[in-house]
């Protein structure tokens, strides 16, 4: 079996979050290249990326314009106060600026 045939495919989810909807929502999620472009597109954006396969694997059960789950609430709370902690620390307190953890 290659190297290639043991690696898991790659995964990825984007989410995004307006105050007036309520919970993020899932607004794009794919495997394999679609992955790679979603991370590739969130770089360009300049929107931080973070690498945490078992949540990815959690919101890629959920459909696209899906709301998270309560269940999910505390993690993603958590995930959000990383990345401003990144913005800060960056000097960009709008949270701009790519980063892959």
């Amino acid at each position: 079996m290659s190297e290639r045939a043991r690696e898991p495919r790659r995964q990825a989810v984007a989410l995004a979050y307006q105050e007036a909807r309520g919970a993020p929502r899932v607004v794009a999620q794919g495997y394999g290249e679609l992955a790679g472009r979603i991370v590739e597109e969130a770089r360009r954006q300049g929107v931080y990326v973070h690498d945490s396969p078992e949540l990815v694997g959690l919101l890629m059960q959920l459909d696209l314009d899906e709301e998270i789950p309560p269940r999910l609430y505390q993690v993603i709370a958590e995930l959000l106060v990383w990345v401003r902690e990144m913005a800060e620390s960056s000097g960009d307190p709008e949270g701009r600026q790519g980063v892959k953890k």
